[in-house]
């Protein structure tokens, strides 16, 4: 089957949920409006369709593939790169003094989930170089930006983030990589691993973001820069000039996005790579997480973006399967397995944790953008704070239910869902990284409870469930269902409540205990915060089921309905895990398990 853009359900939660064209009062921003985020959403569908979902298959098969002149792109990645850019999709978002096109970071998330859906591991190369857009624009040089952002704005060049060694996986207190001034940019050296798109075909140059340390630098963390790294020099012109010195070993055989080149790459063999400083020395961890960022929501959208792609196939398949007998009144006979009650609950379970995912990662999209365009400093600062507490929470929440999401496509497939033929396999094995790219979801807990939570004491927690509280406190619909479904979320909020103070008690008596539960936490999160926002979509489908789309209003009603009484119940066990969890982890003496 092929890829479905799910065009009006993005609509649904930019226009109807968020209401993100009230956007279009910024001056930044006097262009954009409804329409516009429609006719994008529908470029972007048709492109998604009709180029990149045709390759996602035939890509998975065949691959990336290493020689010794540099890695071959997977068989019709090459000129589909070059579509994308003829599109002008890599400005969708860009910095416009530098040749982007300025709409809010709300749809640039939700076209990238189409590009994800259609074909991850072509989504990935250009993902990273928007991220690598994003530091530049903030910390380089006015002469660096002049020379490398509309490049990377275009598309003409794209972009990597190079971080990882052997030794220092995610601990990159341990980069060894090292810098050495000459004149007026620096020699650097090292060997870095797992750089997604770190070589290819698909344009003339790459632009590498890369952390070294600087010959004399401390120790650790603040002995760590930020550089940039051309694959080819670049003349002030911005034209290119000799090969530098980066080399790519080899191709990670992976798991899944066997068309994304995962690469192993060599720094300065022999003189040394030329590399230019970004911002001042020893700061390049802070100005590498300002990608990093970018990239975790870009992340968490790619987990439920992969989950609706495997949601299309499976209800397809169950549509069309006949297998047993459902007991269905008056059936007649057999009936294809969508009939059967537990098939369902797995399509319904894939559908409204997919739905939930959208809400949330465009909720939190949207608070940058307020961040930026809102009117008063007060509302900036909140919203701020708002994006930063739900980044990590997006990144790990969503990433981990596309997994689950996915291996439910598998099982309503029965057998023919573990044979490559159907396709059900590759989103598994596709999605699986997600929950590992720009820190795993261990990671991204320990930021939510250690950085964001431990910040302000909970403050912007506070502020959001206070919000959730308010909002869920009184009746949204008439409607029986959508009330169930407010009901529900105003119990679970409360158990997010009371699971926040108990954990903000165990960390400062017993920080340990408070680690040991921090992924609980961070699911309990994700479960309650949409589970907020699935009251509210329920509230608004409750008012349209007798409208002209009838049938959309009511599915997204039963959606949230199902989400209310199947999946949201989680976070009680997820609760009691925070509040008395962590002494079963602690109390273990690591020789015992």
């Amino acid at each position: 089957m092929s890829y479905r853009a799910p065009v009006r359900e993005v609509r649904f939660v930019l226009e109807e949920l968020l209401d993100s064209s009230r956007l279009a009062g910024a001056p930044q921003l006097s262009d954009y409006s409804a329409e516009l985020a429609q006719s994008v959403l529908e470029e972007a569908a048709r492109f998604a369709q009709g180029v990149l979902d045709p390759l996602n298959r035939p890509g998975d098969r065949e691959g990336a593939r290493w020689t010794p002149e540099g890695v071959v792109s997977a068989p019709g990645f090459r000129d589909a790169y070059a579509q994308f850019v003829a599109g002008g999709w890599p400005a969708l978002g860009g910095p416009p003094e530098f040749g982007g096109q300025p709409v809010p970071r709300v749809l640039v998330t939700a076209v990238g989930e189409f590009w994800g859906s259609a074909n991850l591991a072509f989504k990935l190369g250009p993902m990273l170089t928007q991220a690598g857009v994003h530091a530049l624009e903030l910390c380089g040089s006015p002469a660096q930006k002049a020379l490398f952002l509309p490049r990377l704005v275009s598309g003409e060049w794209t972009g990597t983030m190079v971080l990882t060694e052997p030794q220092a996986g995610s601990d990159l207190g341990q980069v060894r990589s090292r810098a050495a001034p000459e004149g007026d940019h620096y020699r650097l050296s090292g060997q870095k691993i797992f750089i997604t798109w770190g070589d290819h075909d698909l344009t003339p140059n790459t632009i590498h973001l890369m952390l070294a340390r600087i010959d004399g630098a401390p120790a650790g963390v603040k002995g760590i820069s930020l550089f940039i790294v051309p694959k080819f020099l670049v003349n002030p012109d911005g034209s290119l000039g000799e090969r530098n010195e980066v080399r790519c070993l080899s191709i990670e055989e992976k798991l899944g996005i066997h068309a994304s080149p995962t690469c192993v790459l060599a720094f300065g063999e022999h003189k040394g790579a030329v590399a230019h400083l970004i911002g001042e020395p020893g700061r390049g961890l802070e100005y590498m997480f300002i990608m990093m960022n970018s990239a975790r929501l870009s992340v968490g959208s790619e987990g439920y973006a992969v989950g609706e792609r495997a949601f299309q196939r499976a209800v397809d398949w169950a549509r069309t399967r006949v297998q047993g007998k459902p007991p269905v009144p008056a059936s007649g006979g057999p009936l294809p397995i969508i009939h059967h009650p537990d098939v369902k609950r797995m399509l319904l379970a894939m559908k409204s944790q997919t739905e939930a995912s959208r809400a949330l990662a465009l909720y939190a999209a949207l608070q940058f953008d307020l961040a930026e365009h809102a009117a008063s400093a007060g509302e900036r600062e909140a919203a701020q704070a708002r994006g930063e507490l739900l980044t990590p929470i997006v990144k790990g929440w969503c990433t981990e239910l596309g997994n689950e999401v996915a291996g439910i496509g598998v099982q309503v497939h029965g057998g023919m869902g573990f044979i490559e033929e159907t396709g059900a396999a590759q989103y598994v094995r596709d999605v699986r990284i997600t929950t590992i790219y720009e820190g795993t979801t261990g990671i991204q807990s320990n930021d939510l409870i250690g950085r964001k939570l431990g910040r302000d004491r909970g403050a912007a927690m506070g502020a959001l469930l206070a919000q959730l509280s308010t909002e869920l406190g009184s009746p949204l619909s008439a409607d029986a269902g959508a009330e169930a479904v407010r009901t529900a979320a105003l119990e679970a909020a409360g158990l997010l409540a009371g699971a926040t103070r108990s954990l903000l008690a165990t960390l400062a008596q017993h920080p340990e205990a408070g680690m040991a539960v921090s992924v609980p936490y961070l699911k309990l999160c994700g479960y309650v915060i949409a589970g907020w926002l699935m009251a509210k979509s329920a509230a608004i489908a409750a008012q349209k089921v007798d409208g002209p789309e009838r049938e959309f209003y009511s599915a997204k009603l039963r959606s949230a309905v199902f989400y209310a009484a199947q999946v949201l119940p989680a976070s009680a066990a997820l609760a009691r895990v925070v509040t008395s969890g962590g002494p079963s982890v602690t109390g273990t003496d690591a020789a015992l398990v």
